[in-house]
């Protein structure tokens, strides 16, 4: 059952103040330390643990397969330069477990499908190539050959490349994501999904609509330089926790921290330093000196209010806007009629405390602006992020150091995945250089993202899906639809080294092909190789794996994409410089066509060689250009939206907790926010409890209403007490993706809007469940009403 963190200083679950959030982190240094110890040696064992963790982040060694935040300049690293999170995700991928052959025999995939994501991905390394055939139950070896002709089989025999859809995670590195957009793109497909379609994509719209590039314009030493950090709708503490370093680094330099967020975050309160003798004794350092509790989708209205205060106080810097951008007049006249009463609804503030972040943005020289999902995963995401961007672009804050635009990623190399061209719509240069290099003409009609990969599946379009690594069926919204329209496809294809969720929603046939992870060495006939990724500021660095691999019958994702491609596409003619034999065997060779054909990447393998690598081109950053049909950046003009539950309804949001990474479940304690022993929680201000008559500590049906009536439920949430903003609720993605339909995204990205979802509480076990939807709920493992304990680990 669910029961307080035993180490939590007050001891109860859902404290009711921020005090109790800061106090918490008092014990967070230590606590860090021999968690990832003890998560370390319990996977891997006590001494590979520690020259595995030795090696993290390391310019000699391998990329943390977490988070996408920075590295440091080679000299600068400590020798732990990982966080709790980094340990646990390669604890996770360095295990000693092994999902093997007789795990499989021993397991249905009927079975399997009952079990939680947890308790699937304890299950450790998966050891060889499994298919399970057409009217199997049971999963079954098989060759690597047999595997690749399987798939190039099937693919061959398509009506047209469109019903193949490509999917890409943000672990892939660059070298994986650029020969698998060739292989589509060869084949004759942009069906190019990615995990960023349901994460930043708003961020890549509004960024390239207002500045001409959809990456942030930040280094690491801007971070630790500005005078003022705005972190808007992010948790750093759980989601990024290396960050908190760069933050104390600021503050130490005399910037300011302000959180904005409804949840109050401990990590953003006081940050103890596990790397550091203040840290480890408990000391540590305060961090967000202004807590701004917003209301979930109220941040478009907070920075039109900032803007609009810049604005009425003479606070804009005029040359920069003059010189550099363009529809500053109509946005003055549009913030100059502000609705202040749908300003002070949309947040939930009171307007002084609004004034004083406007203030403060106003008396600082050099900002820099954080935003992660809460702000990209809203209906109005892309108008949010623009406004951001206005009040950057209002105070000049673009260019110069100590300022910018910093979208924080959350996947290790999931803006690297779209730099190598991993996108469902091709630009016409990009496509060129494709033409000009490899001499084939990629198709130019636009391909499915995420959300539209799967109405297509829905509608019987998709015969195969192929998975570079991720997660699909449990990272994707309405989990019902997705995954009974999975389970129509002639082919599934999942490139994984662990077992999850969606290997257990099979179509005809299913496939599961195991791949090397960052830690271990990548030996092929041409030598050992190294991969390469992007971090979230555009940092580009080598990777190689030490660790011996967990089998040896694993192989590198380059060489399994090259080998599906040559199989299924034949040897490149006479002339043509697409070798996909040399590609699979030789990873310069992939990054000598990323120097010919990706923008910025000229002298690739050259460059990465460098200690630390190099760093892409950012022509706002870097000479105050922007790549927009005026030349200038664009002030956009935005309506305010106001989101507002009807009586007896809360907004709720999904947000990960501090024990998982992405959909990967590493445990079931939230330790930052002093909740533990299970993931069937809902998070609720002890105001709305009284107010919508509930009890606290028991189980509710929770369920979301839309505009066409229809509901969805997710079954058993016990709610708790928490300090998130007034009207306002909080549980654990991936389980409550169940509850977003397909059709609620974010205008202009469609991405999933998983942060303003309405919901309303009824009596557990009150909700019918229809005997079809129940059965495929069961088929699928999505009923997890029966699991709020954790589960027994089995151990093959």
């Amino acid at each position: 059952m669910l029961e307080p963190w035993k180490g939590a200083p007050d001891g109860d679950v859902g404290a009711t103040d921020v005090d109790r959030h800061r106090r918490r982190s008092a014990a967070a240094g230590v606590e860090a330390v021999a968690v990832s110890m003890n998560r370390g040696a319990g996977q891997m064992g006590p001494v590979r643990a520690v020259n595995t963790l030795r090696r993290l982040n390391q310019a000699d060694g391998f990329d943390c397969m977490g988070c996408a935040w920075p590295d440091p300049d080679p000299e600068h690293r400590s020798f732990a330069e990982f966080c709790e999170n980094g340990a646990k995700a390669v604890a996770e991928e360095a295990t000693k477990r092994r999902a093997d052959r007789d795990f499989f025999a021993e397991h249905s995939v009927a079975e399997l499908a009952t079990w939680s994501d947890y308790r699937l991905g304890q299950q450790g390394r998966i050891t060889e190539p499994m298919i399970l055939r057409e009217g199997g139950t049971h999963y079954e070896p098989i060759s690597w050959e047999e595997a690749v002709g399987v798939v190039a089989e099937t693919l061959r025999g398509l009506d047209s490349p469109d019903e193949a859809v490509f999917y890409t995670s943000g672990r892939a590195s660059n070298e994986a994501a650029f020969t698998l957009q060739l292989f589509a793109r060869a084949f004759g497909t942009n069906n190019l999904p990615d995990c960023s379609n349901m994460c930043h994509e708003s961020t890549s719209v509004a960024l390239a609509e207002s500045i001409g590039i959809g990456k942030g314009s930040v280094t690491l030493d801007d971070v630790h330089d500005a005078e003022v950090v705005v972190i808007a709708g992010q948790n750093p503490g759980t989601n990024h926790p290396r960050m908190l370093s760069a933050l104390e680094k600021c503050v130490r330099n005399g910037g300011r921290v302000v959180a904005v967020n409804p949840l109050p975050e401990t990590g953003l309160m006081k940050f103890d330093n596990p790397q550091t003798v203040r840290g480890l004794t408990g000391v540590g350092t305060d961090l967000a000196s202004e807590y701004l509790p917003i209301r979930l989708g109220g941040d478009l209205a907070l920075f039109q209010a900032v803007g609009a205060l810049l604005v009425e106080r003479g606070a804009v810097d005029q040359d920069f806007v003059d010189r550099h951008t363009t529809g500053f007049e109509s946005y003055k006249a549009h913030v100059e009629g502000l609705d202040w009463d749908a300003v002070l609804r949309a947040t939930g503030l009171p307007r002084e405390q609004i004034e004083r972040l406007a203030d403060t943005i106003a008396g600082s020289s050099r900002t820099v602006y954080c935003w992660a999902m809460g702000v990209t995963q809203h209906r109005h995401a892309v108008a949010t992020i623009k406004e951001i961007t206005n009040v950057a672009l209002l105070r000049g804050d673009i260019g110069k150091p100590g300022a910018g635009l910093c979208p924080v990623r959350g996947h290790s190399n999931v803006q690297g995945d779209r730099t190598m061209g991993i996108w469902e719509k091709l630009p016409a240069h990009f496509a060129e250089s494709l033409r000009q290099e490899f001499g084939f003409d990629p198709p130019h009609q636009r391909g499915h993202d995420v959300v539209n990969t799967i109405r297509a599946l829905v509608e019987g379009k998709v015969r195969v899906l192929f998975g570079l690594g991720g997660n699909f069926a449990a990272a994707t919204p309405d989990s019902e639809v997705t995954h009974e329209a999975m389970r129509s496809v002639d082919l599934g294809v999942q490139v994984s080294t662990k077992p999850n969720r969606t290997h257990m929603l099979p179509g005809r046939r299913m496939l599961v092909l195991p791949c090397l992870g960052r830690t271990e060495k990548d030996v092929t006939a041409a030598g050992w190789q190294g991969v390469t990724v992007e971090d979230s500021m555009s940092e580009v660095h080598l990777s190689v794996g030490r660790n011996e691999p967990a089998s040896e019958h694993l192989r590198g994702e380059p060489w399994i994409i090259c080998r599906i491609a040559e199989a299924t596409l034949g040897t490149a003619p006479e002339g043509s410089d697409l070798d996909w034999a040399v590609m699979a065997e030789d990873y310069s060779r992939i990054r000598h066509h990323i120097g010919n054909v990706v923008p910025g990447c000229d002298a690739y393998d050259a460059k990465v060689q460098r200690p630390g690598g190099f760093t892409l081109p950012h022509p706002p950053r870097d000479t105050r250009t922007f790549d927009t049909p005026s030349g200038r950046a664009q002030i956009a003009v935005n309506p305010i939206e106001v989101l507002e539950a009807p009586e007896g309804h809360l907004l709720l949001q999904t947000l990960r907790s501090h024990d998982q990474f992405n959909t990967t479940i590493y445990g079931h304690d939230d330790r930052y926010r002093g909740l533990a022993g299970g993931r069937q929680v809902v998070m609720v201000h002890p105001d709305d409890i009284a107010a919508l008559g509930l009890a606290e500590g028991q189980l509710y049906d929770v369920v979301s209403v839309w505009t066409d009536g229809s509901e969805r439920v997710a079954h058993g949430y016990r709610v708790v007490s928490y300090p998130t903003a007034r009207g306002c609720a909080a549980a654990y993605y991936p389980e409550c993706n169940v509850l977003v339909p397909l059709d609620h995204t974010a205008e202009g990205s469609n991405c999933p809007a998983s942060k303003s979802v309405v919901v309303r509480f009824a009596p557990h076990g009150s909700c019918e469940r229809h005997d079809a939807d129940a059965d495929t709920r069961v088929k699928a493992g999505t009923d997890r009403s029966h699991r709020s304990e954790v589960e027994p680990v089995h151990l093959s």
